[in-house]
């Protein structure tokens, strides 16, 4: 997911820092949550009938083409959209899609990708040097111990390489992170829209080609050959919903509010990914593995408010000793 730039956050936080949200644009957040959510359930169909790395072409193909006659070029020197896209376009999804063919449970799966914050908040102390705020650390110790029973857990449809691959994918995700902050910090303004549509121009070629060389064109003739209604609305929704739409919305409420108004939704998208999961997939998960989910989330929700609590906290106890 991308962010605002400083300048652009500290712009929208002084014109709507001191209000709160309008009803409609809690509303689009929460549309936002539920396609998100639901996002995984799809994933999960598609993968059924066409082979992971197929579906991703497929999906990004779709993404890019009309939106990029309709989206302006953002204004970044090409290696920094090939970057991006290599990283969550191709790397992340092809991760994603590939860990839920083989056995990761969409709701799970919807839960451990979040993890790519606290891959996140280790990159970029480890490649950029950012200081860990201690806040930070308490929920990254969090959601390594919530990971850590997820992994452990027994029982269930979870399969260890499903697991690994999500990890994986998150770690991708993490890397776009670190790219959208290096593009900052190289004096670029990022535009979150025109940046996920131009860089879906840069997935299809890598999917294809690793599609052909490990599914085999076998598989993929089988798959277009036979590629049903079904199949068509998974890919649909998975281009125009998830990703234009999805991006779309969520580029109109940075552009509006402050990004620690905003942000904060996106803690529901695995709620919803678990609940639907469990409504239209029938999934379930294991005492373990519910423990460890809550124990991420947890992890999260320390890592996003944690530092804002302890800074009024510390106001409080000045405030107090005056």
């Amino acid at each position: 997911m991308t962010h605002l730039s400083g300048r652009q956050a500290t712009v929208a936080g002084g014109r709507y820092g001191a209000s709160f949200m309008p009803l409609k644009d809690v509303l689009q957040a929460l549309a936002i949550v539920l396609i998100w959510g639901v996002n995984f359930v799809v994933i999960k169909y598609g993968v059924a009938d066409v082979p992971p790395l197929l579906l991703g072409a497929l999906r990004f193909m779709l993404a890019a083409f009309p939106a990029v006659l309709l989206v302006r070029r953002p204004s970044l020197p090409w290696g920094w959209v090939v970057a991006y896209g290599l990283c969550v376009g191709f790397g992340q999804f092809a991760f994603l899609f590939s860990a839920i063919k083989l056995g990761m449970p969409a709701g799970l799966a919807s839960v451990v990708l979040q993890s790519q914050a606290f891959f996140t908040l280790l990159l970029a102390g480890l490649l950029l040097h950012e200081r860990w705020q201690a806040a930070q650390i308490l929920g990254l110790l969090c959601a390594c111990a919530g990971l850590a029973l997820i992994g452990l857990a027994k029982g269930g449809s979870m399969t260890a390489i499903g697991f690994g691959l999500t990890l994986a994918a998150a770690v991708c995700w993490a890397s776009s992170n670190i790219i959208v902050r290096l593009m900052g910090k190289a004096g670029h303004t990022v535009q979150p829209l025109n940046l996920v549509v131009w860089s879906s121009l840069v997935p299809p070629l890598p999917y294809l080609a690793m599609s052909w060389w490990l599914e085999g064109p076998a598989r993929m003739e089988l798959a277009l050959r036979h590629f049903s209604l079904g199949s068509f609305l998974a890919v649909a929704y998975l281009a125009f919903m998830a990703t234009l739409l999805g991006y779309g919305m969520w580029s109109r409420l940075l552009s509006r509010h402050p990004a620690n108004k905003v942000a904060p939704f996106s803690l529901l998208v695995p709620v919803v990914g678990v609940l639907t999961s469990a409504l239209l997939l029938g999934e379930r998960l294991s005492l373990l593995q519910a423990a460890g989910s809550v124990m991420l989330l947890a992890g999260l929700v320390v890592n996003v408010f944690g530092g804002m609590v302890l800074a009024r906290w510390r106001r409080g106890t000045v405030a107090h000793g005056a």
